[in-house]
């Protein structure tokens, strides 16, 4: 099994930008597409990204396109997030699919970190 911890999160004005990185270890993970996603308060966890095994295929969330890029290497992924917005606020979590290629489904999703809280600020 494949462990995930993310971190890079904290509280930001809005505007501006924060780098989220997600460590894995335990089993190789770089055969399984990989994914962020995040949940508000009184809210269900939504996708944000993910990105395929090889890093060559990635997907977005309508309203993170153009300002959140996700990307890995052979220890993590990350998720740069530009032009924060007060509805970007969340605990953001990290996971590994059971698959090779992109999905933006949460129940693709088998194996997650425990999460890094992100505020912004207006």
């Amino acid at each position: 099994q494949v462990q995930l911890v993310e971190s890079g999160g904290g509280l930001v004005q809005a505007g501006g930008s924060l780098r989220l990185s997600c460590v894995a270890s335990g089993r190789t993970f770089r055969n399984y597409a990989m994914g962020w996603f995040r949940q508000a308060p009184g809210k269900e966890r939504e996708f944000v990204a993910a990105i395929n095994w090889s890093g060559d295929a990635r997907n977005y969330a309508y309203s993170v396109k153009g300002r959140f890029t996700i990307s890995r290497d052979n220890a993590a992924v990350y998720l740069q997030m530009n032009s924060l917005k007060p509805e970007d606020t969340a605990v953001y979590y990290c996971a590994t699919a059971q698959r090779t290629a992109v999905t933006t489904q949460l129940s693709d999703y088998h194996n997650w970190g425990q999460g890094t809280q992100v505020t912004v600020s207006s």
